[in-house]
């Protein structure tokens, strides 16, 4: 693979986005502060989002009879956070003595993290237990198409050093099979992101998991919703910037939620942020004015709770994402949704 620091010309953004994202230097392995230093996602807006995550790993755990070991895997694992947060919550009590935690990232294994905690840079096979994925699937690399002003839809390619687009040729057999089923170009100037990597990439990942259930929370989109002018963007220092893969930012497009669930070839269901963090107990609800004279403590602590809880759940923002569960010998494990949401299942 070229270094995204070596001239290439213009090239596919698949591979730009590989060599920027997960080459050498690329954004996802340099650099202490990891994707943190530049996007803030669940993870990392509070601890309410792993206390959720803790009891959907207690759900599956009573489903699959109380395994020893009961094993949690977080792909795209950042640099821990998520796993580290939830194995520290005491909430985990007596799992603590089964479960086995391991992160699944391409950077090495961050400093502190605690010892219990393995990391490796595949999916391990025959994972019975919780897999995991929080903002993987939108940085898995994928190859944007574009329907030219004579109607032939073409590959988009990208100088990985300016971010300057140009149209190549028309796409390939594969990638137009995706697209007339999943996400149909039609008019001069659609793009569209060509997701069939992210399909086998999270088909593989599911695979992997023997007994118990694969989650993927991501931000993105189904059938009815693409967008049409496609969705790839970038953030650098916390700031959303034009996408340029030159390894020093984020580049990261939404994920085609309703593909990626079909490709498993698993029961599943789609539901949004909002509905899945309600029904794990994670509401935003205000506590009652009452509480802030009877023990004006406990209701600054309820209300900064409820605060964080707003955030996660706010459809505008992180409460739009989307939960993709799949079962695997044992029931989806997400809770029936509220009126307001009613899920995709296949």
């Amino acid at each position: 693979m070229t270094a995204y620091g070596e001239r290439m010309g213009a090239i596919g953004w698949r591979a730009a986005m590989a060599a920027a994202l997960y080459g050498p230097d690329g954004f996802f392995v340099g650099g202490e502060a990891g994707p943190a230093g530049h996007f803030r996602t669940s993870v990392h807006a509070s601890p309410l989002f792993a206390g959720a995550l803790l009891r959907l790993i207690r759900s599956v755990d009573d489903a699959l009879g109380r395994p020893d070991p009961f094993e949690v895997v977080d792909v795209g694992a950042g640099r821990g956070e998520l796993l580290a947060a939830v194995a520290a919550d005491p909430a985990v009590g007596g799992l603590r003595e089964r479960v086995r935690w391991t992160g699944v990232e391409v950077a090495p294994r961050p400093a502190g993290l605690p010892d219990d905690i393995a990391w490796r840079r595949d999916v391990p096979d025959g994972i019975v237990g919780l897999l995991v994925a929080t903002e993987w699937l939108d940085n898995v690399p994928l190859d944007l198409a574009e329907v030219d002003a004579a109607g032939r839809i073409r590959r988009v390619l990208v100088d990985p050093e300016t971010g300057a687009e140009s149209l190549g040729a028309t796409v390939d057999a594969a990638d137009q099979l995706w697209l007339s089923r999943w996400w149909p170009l039609r008019e001069p100037g659609e793009r569209a992101e060509i997701g069939w990597p992210r399909d086998v990439a999270w088909a593989d990942a599911v695979a992997a998991v023997r007994r118990g259930c694969a989650l993927a929370v991501d931000y993105g989109h189904l059938r009815a919703g693409r967008p049409g002018f496609g969705s790839l963007t970038g953030f650098r220092y916390g700031r959303q910037v034009p996408p340029v893969p030159d390894g020093s930012g984020d580049v990261t497009a939404q994920v085609a939620m309703d593909s990626v669930a079909a490709a498993a070839g698993t029961p599943y269901e789609i539901v949004s942020q909002r509905v899945a963090l309600r029904a794990l107990g994670v509401d935003g609800g205000r506590p009652p004015l009452a509480l802030a004279s009877t023990d004006p403590a406990a209701y600054l602590r309820a209300l900064s709770s409820a605060g964080a809880a707003a955030e996660l759940t706010d459809p505008a923002g992180l409460g739009g994402h989307w939960w993709l569960a799949h079962g695997i010998g044992i029931d989806v494990p997400l809770a029936q949704p509220s009126p307001e949401t009613r899920p995709e299942r296949g």
